[in-house]
């Protein structure tokens, strides 16, 4: 067994992330996790919620390196099974997605998942199973892991990841137990940009702002830089359809609802950002602004919209986005978004 690592110090946070398993802004529920594991308490399924790129699929993987982990102290970051959790490819550690191609988590993933998970451990005592976006199964397929979660094989870990509890069957949330993740402050995220991943100072504080506390979002901006320029082009159709008339909207909306569902969902979220700017703006409100590189543009809007109008598109772009994440027709709340409560400039 190799030497373990020197603990990483976020300085001006204060986090050694030896004792938070390398996961920042969530001390809490690692400590609740810890606390679980070292008693042999851990519960048979969890459900981690939080907003895309919170950090659930993190604390899945770091929850799952300290079961799984063959050294001390656990998780030690440095044995076989530590190596193969972050590789993603440990034996025992089944991560299942929605497909592609539907965008919905089906039954036969979770019957093959069940196949897999009444095998006998393939390294040591324990399996873990982290279904990422389970707010996307199908009915059928919720169903179907009810099974699992109400008899649990004695060797079996079950960690959910959705939004919210309210996107999922209740049955499904009350066989779990909820760790609800929260955004981070400003501060958490820009040091951490800084002196985990090497970002510049200015670069960091726009990343800070734009992830609305989602630190998982900042570090895919740094790591593909087709995340901002598709930012960019998203807010500059914004400003478009201002402009645009009602046929215009409307095919504009039937394109967007043929594009990936996270990509849909990435473009509403990237809206109620801006327009929560605006409203800022609009009302004199005391607060960071998450668009920080185009302020002037949002102020001009403010001046045109005035604080009532634009909270008025934040809340309904919000509920648009969230009418998505229950499965509803993409072209059809694009529509009533872009046509009906979307004012024309």
């Amino acid at each position: 067994m190799g030497k373990l690592q020197q603990p990483v110090l976020l300085t001006g946070i204060g986090i050694m992330v030896e004792e938070t398993w390398g996961v920042i802004g969530h001390e809490w529920a690692v400590r609740l996790l810890h606390r679980a594991l070292e008693r042999g308490e851990l519960s048979h399924a969890y459900l981690f919620t939080g907003p895309p790129g919170v950090g659930k699929g993190t604390l899945a993987r770091a929850l799952a390196s300290a079961l799984l982990c063959q050294g001390e102290p656990k998780p030690c970051k440095s044995c076989q099974a530590c190596f193969l959790v972050e590789r993603g490819s440990h034996p025992d550690l089944h991560w299942v997605e929605p497909e592609s191609a539907t965008g919905r988590l089906t039954i036969d993933q979770v019957r093959e998942l069940q196949h897999q998970l009444a095998l006998t451990p393939g390294m040591g005592k324990r399996q873990v199973a982290v279904l990422e976006r389970f707010e996307q199964a199908t009915p059928s397929a919720a169903n179907a892991l009810l099974k699992t979660l109400e008899e649990p094989p004695a060797h079996v870990l079950l960690v959910l990841l959705a939004p919210d509890t309210d996107s999922l069957l209740p049955t499904i949330v009350s066989r779990c137990q909820v760790v609800p993740l929260r955004t981070l402050p400003i501060p958490v995220v820009e040091e951490a940009l800084r002196e985990r991943w090497g970002v510049g100072e200015e670069q960091a504080r726009l990343l800070a702002h734009l992830c609305g506390g989602r630190l998982g979002w900042a570090v895919r901006a740094v790591e593909d830089r087709s995340l901002l320029e598709r930012r960019h082009r998203r807010l500059e159709e914004l400003m478009g359809l201002l402009g645009a008339s009602l046929v215009e909207r409307f095919r504009y909306a039937a394109r967007l609802a043929d594009d990936e569902p996270e990509r849909v969902e990435e473009a509403l979220d990237l809206w109620a950002g801006w327009w929560r700017d605006v409203m800022v703006l609009a009302g004199g409100a005391e607060g960071p602004l998450v668009n920080l590189d185009d302020r002037e543009r949002l102020r001009r809007l403010a001046t045109r919209l005035g604080p009532h109008r634009a909270a008025a598109l934040v809340e309904a772009t919000r509920a648009a986005a969230d009418r998505l994440r229950r499965n509803a027709n993409p072209r059809l709340v694009l529509e009533v978004l872009l046509a009906f409560d979307m004012p024309r400039l």
